[in-house]
């Protein structure tokens, strides 16, 4: 899969993708990954990007001009089937786990990075298929929105993670929170491993996983459980949880 980041400080995205999942992904050519200033589509000497906003009022406005020749030059590298541009605002549809699974299959995604008070509306209308946005807050800008983007979809694609059942696993990709997790020693501070994940029942370690990330979930994101459908073993095991946590 192939990222495409429009941005005027390129080196922001790469010097922060180059690290960890995605910086392994690149350099084992399963992901490519592009940056292009809107600066270099400019025409007068100071390279300028922004204007002030019609109508009046604080801040500037990127303009349409650059960011669209960005954007065209990107869509040149690839066939135009699969390939989805996305402006990365506050007022875009949250990012989600289930939206990041949805583009899995994208030959192309193209990230505009805003800044500024935003960018021209007519752009967005005309060259943007859809608006994404990390939460209801505000940021300076968008780079820091694409690089959560790159690395939460890289870590889905085949081959980025060594062990492949890692993602399936994480948090939200079952809709639910995941289990909690333990590593050596067995004992610290007076807190010990549970019992059942050391016996090396797989059955029982399943059962057990699925209550805790299922209470988890209860605890921390009930909002997730709102219109979950639970099988009958999943809502034995909330309850079995909820029990076992009143009598703590």
């Amino acid at each position: 899969m192939r990222f495409d980041v429009v941005t005027i400080f390129p080196e922001m995205v790469l010097n922060g993708a180059m690290n960890g999942v995605t910086g392994r992904a690149i350099k084992q050519n399963l992901v490519d990954l592009a940056v292009w200033n809107p600066r270099d589509y400019t025409l007068d000497k100071h390279r300028t990007v922004d204007d002030r906003p019609y109508g009046g009022g604080p801040g500037m406005v990127m303009k349409y001009k650059p960011l669209k020749g960005a954007v065209d030059d990107a869509k040149k590298l690839v066939s135009k089937e699969r390939v989805k541009v996305v402006y990365l605002s506050p007022q875009g549809k949250p990012i989600t786990q289930q939206l990041l699974n949805e583009n899995t299959a994208l030959e192309q995604l193209i990230l505009v990075a805003g800044r500024y008070e935003g960018i021209d509306e007519r752009f967005i209308q005309n060259e943007c298929h859809e608006e994404w946005s990390l939460g209801d807050f505000v940021i300076s800008g968008g780079e820091l929105a694409a690089l959560v983007v790159i690395d939460a979809i890289s870590r889905l694609l085949p081959g980025v993670l060594g062990d492949e059942e890692s993602a399936k696993q994480d948090s939200h990709m079952g809709g639910l929170l995941d289990c909690p997790h333990y590593t050596r020693p067995e004992v610290f501070e007076d807190k010990a491993v549970p019992e059942v994940l050391l016996g090396g029942n797989h059955k029982d370690i399943a059962k057990w996983r699925m209550k805790q990330s299922l209470g988890g979930t209860w605890q921390k994101r009930p909002d997730l459980l709102f219109d979950k459908k639970l099988t009958a073993e999943q809502a034995s095991l909330l309850n079995e949880f909820k029990i076992e946590l009143k009598y703590k």
